[in-house]
This record gives structure tokens, C-alpha cells and sequence, in this order.
């Protein structure tokens, strides 16, 4: 008989190797693995297998997905790697048994075939594009925020080769100003103090199409990095706070968004700007006061950044929001005006800027705007008048062609080839008209004698 392995410590968890698996890796925490399995009864009566319905078994590994003695054992197990499990009730179905097929207090064994495994994901968009795996487990629970200071050790490598390699300290949101990729601040969410986790990281969280000339990493590169979460502090959470804190807290993102906005940073200045708005939900925006104007300041900045960014679909939102607290905003119309024109929505931009010039009837810039739309205009109507007079005369020329032809002209002479119709004639066939079907005899008294020659 094999070694078998005591896994649980205790006897509850024993593991028997069939077949030894590939290399030393193993499935950690959090990812998702594949694998067929046959479990039966001590005295052999099978109760399932996924070999037999030809289809493996996933699950996400320690996640209470399966019995307990399945996240024991599968953890354990290398890529290819075949074993048979003996798990105890209380690794298993326990007093209850799962009926009809597992009686209570039954002793289960599994042969188990570990097929592979893919790493957690930690995406933000949930699409894989950041594959987590734990390397070193930590025995903590919290994890960092959105926002939060973290200190770290990352150790960055493509195809092998180190290209990083240092102690980081930064806000969990600020990364790109220490050159730390997106895909390592989606994984720290979701480290705990003392762990060491790898990270895969596909392009889109990486350095995208660009690349990095600093590291020497191509164009649409994936990239693996090692990462070590050394100590923590987890960034205030607006609900926790009452409306006067929650003030404070927003004024110091405003003020932090607008610090990265001066340096042309416009992404990073957006999030600071949303963050400023999630500490004023707790606050009245709604009347006149410190936290309305200051509502108000945030979202026109926002509409700059946006402005910034070329996506004037959100400078018009920013701006909506401005004018429903305040309705006579002459930034917020300028602003919404600008981005219309942009859009070729030359009506709705003049009559925003029309509305910024009764607010303030000597602003140049409105009255320079309304110049411009208005001139847009013109030269559109202009050009609409000639398409449709192109358009009318081509619909007359299609006419006139249509038109019936008439078969004589005014000298009484055929306007066409070939042979004359019943229906064309005025009247019988003469012999003549027999004898030159392609021929007519004209109805007057000097042909009249002619018609029977």
C-alpha cells in the first residue's frame, strides 16, 4: 500500500499519490481548477463521477465552494497529479450525509485528477486580464482600500528577465506616479498584510500599447510580477464619517484633483474629483452653502477634464449637473456650448452660448461664440439650398426625358426607325404601305391618289 499523507493533521484528510504531477506549483486560494474525480462509498459503491459524464469539475479553490476536505486536498496537488482522498465525516457531508445517495457519517474516498488551474482573477472589469496566485499565505483578514497607503516590494519580469525590482510606498488610485502598473493596484485590493502573491498581468492593466522604453518591455506585453504587501493603512471611507468630516475630507481630494489637473494630469485628476464627490454624498448639496459650492466647483472641473480628454459627451453631463443647482451658471452653459459645437450640434451650442450672454451681456468670448454658431449655420443653409436646387433640377431633367416622343415632328415626318404600328397609323394599310411597310402615307388630297397605285 502507498504513503499516505496526512493533510488535515488529524486523520481527517488522507492523500494517496496514483500518479506525481508536473513541477512543485499548486493551486492557491482563489483560483479556479479544473478536475475529474470518482467518489465512492468505503465499500466501493460509486456514488458520482465527472470521468463518466465526460466533463471536468471547476470550482474556485478555497472559497467553502466544496467540502473541505477538497480544498484541503486539492491545494496540495501539482498540475497532472492523480490521488486518492480519504475524507472523514467531518471533512465530508457530516451527520446529515446528502441523500439519497451519501448516507450519514460516511467515509468518503475520491481518485482525483488535478487538470489544471487558472490563477484568481482581480480585475477590475472582471474580464482575467489580472491573474492572481498566493505564494506565501498570510494569516491576516483585511485588506487595503481604494485610496489606501501601501508599502511594497514588487519584482517585475518579461520573458525571464527582471526589469523591476525595488521597495514602493504610494496611494492605492496614484500608482502611475511611481510607475507602478494599474494590474498591481487591482491585486494589493485583494492582498493581506505579509502575503506574496504573482501576478499575471495582460496587457490592458499593464503598459498597454505603448510598451516601456525605461523597462524595455514591447508593445502589448504581458507581464508577471511578484508582489509583496509589507504594511497598510487603509484610506477613510465616507460612510463612516458625519457631514461636517465629510466635508473636510472632500475639500482635501478637490484640492488633491486640482493639484494633478494644473500638471495636465487630467485622469488622475478625475478620480480625485469623484472621490471628492463620494465624501460630499453625505453632505446637503442641495441647499445654498459651503458644500452646494463646492458641488458645484468640482463638476465644472470636471467638464475641464473632460474638455481636456476630448470626451464632450461628459463635459455636457458635468455640466447638467452644475445647472441643476445652479441655473444661471455662465460656465456651466460656455462650457456645455463648447462641447455641442464639438459634436456638430451647432442649434443646441447658440443657444447656450445665448443663454451665457444674457448672464453676462458683454462677455467676448459668449458673443464670439454666438458669431461663429451663427456663421456655422448660414454656410449650412447656404449649402442645404444649393443641394436641394441640384437635387430639383435633376428631378425636372428625369421628367422631360420621360416624356412621350411624338411620332411625327410638325412636318408630318416619322421621328423614328424601323416599321410603322397598326395603332400609329390614321388609317388602312394602303398597297403602297404594304409594299414599304417601313413607310406612311400622309392623309392629304395630293397623296389620296396615290394610297391604291
Amino acid at each position: 500500500m502507498a504513503e499516505q499523507i496526512d493533510l488535515s493533521n488529524d486523520g481527517g484528510v488522507l492523500k494517496e499519490i496514483l500518479k506525481e504531477g508536473e513541477g512543485s506549483e499548486t493551486p492557491s486560494d482563489g483560483c479556479t481548477v479544473s478536475c475529474h474525480y470518482t467518489g465512492t462509498l468505503l465499500d466501493g459503491t460509486k456514488f458520482d463521477s465527472s470521468v463518466d459524464r465526460g466533463e471536468p469539475f471547476e470550482f474556485q479553490l478555497g472559497k467553502g465552494q466544496v467540502i473541505k476536505s477538497w480544498d484541503i486536498g486539492v491545494a496540495s496537488m501539482k498540475k497532472g497529479e492523480k490521488c486518492v482522498l480519504t475524507c472523514a465525516p467531518d471533512y465530508a457531508y457530516g451527520k446529515m450525509g446528502s441523500p439519497p445517495n451519501i448516507p450519514p457519517e460516511s467515509t468518503l474516498k475520491f481518485e482525483l485528477e488535478l487538470l489544471g488551474w487558472k490563477g484568481q482573477d482581480v480585475s477590475k472589469n472582471g474580464d482575467g486580464g489580472v491573474e492572481k496566485y498566493i505564494v506565501t499565505k498570510s494569516d491576516k483578514k483585511k485588506t487595503p482600500n481604494d485610496g489606501a497607503l501601501v508599502k511594497c516590494h514588487i519584482t517585475g519580469t518579461f520573458e525571464g528577465r527582471v526589469f523591476d525590482d525595488r521597495d514602493v510606498e504610494f496611494n492605492i488610485g496614484e500608482g502611475e506616479e511611481y510607475n507602478v502598473v494599474s494590474g498591481i493596484e487591482s491585486g494589493l485590493e485583494k492582498m493581506t498584510q505579509g502575503e506574496v502573491s504573482r501576478l499575471v498581468i495582460q496587457p490592458k492593466y499593464a503598459f498597454g500599447a505603448d510598451g516601456n522604453e525605461q523597462f524595455q518591455i514591447p508593445s502589448n506585453s504581458t507581464v508577471e510580477y511578484v508582489v509583496t504587501l509589507n504594511e497598510f493603512e487603509k484610506e477613510i471611507e465616507s460612510w463612516k464619517l458625519d457631514a461636517d468630516e465629510s466635508l473636510v475630507q472632500a475639500k482635501m481630494f478637490k484640492d488633491k484633483g486640482t493639484n494633478y489637473f494644473k500638471q495636465d494630469k487630467f485622469k488622475m485628476a478625475l478620480k480625485f474629483y469623484e472621490k471628492c464627490q463620494a465624501f460630499l454624498s453625505n453632505c446637503d448639496c442641495a441647499v445654498d452653502g459651503e458644500a452646494k459650492n463646492l458641488h458645484i466647483s468640482v463638476y465644472l472641473n470636471k467638464a475641464l477634464c473632460h474638455q481636456k480628454l476630448n470626451d464632450q459627451d461628459e463635459v455636457r453631463h458635468a455640466c447638467d449637473e452644475v445647472l441643476s443647482k445652479d441655473p444661471k451658471n455662465l460656465k456651466a452653459f460656455f462650457r456645455r456650448g463648447q462641447a455641442s459645437l464639438v459634436l456638430g450640434e451647432v442649434e443646441r451650442a447658440l443657444g447656450d452660448f445665448e443663454k451665457a450672454q444674457e448672464i453676462e451681456p458683454e462677455n467676448k468670448a459668449a458673443l464670439n461664440q454666438i458669431t461663429i454658431c451663427k456663421q456655422k449655420l448660414k454656410a449650412y443653409r447656404d449649402q442645404e439650398k444649393k443641394v436641394y436646387r441640384n437635387m430639383f433640377a435633376k428631378f425636372a431633367a428625369a421628367d422631360y426625358s420621360n416624356e412621350p416622343k411624338p411620332l411625327v415632328d410638325e412636318y408630318g415626318y416619322n421621328t423614328k426607325f424601323g416599321e410603322w404600328k397598326d395603332e400609329e397609323r390614321s388609317h388602312s394599310m394602303t398597297k403602297f404601305e404594304e409594299e414599304n411597310p417601313d413607310l406612311i402615307m400622309c392623309d392629304n388630297p395630293v397623296t389620296e391618289v396615290l394610297k391604291n397605285m
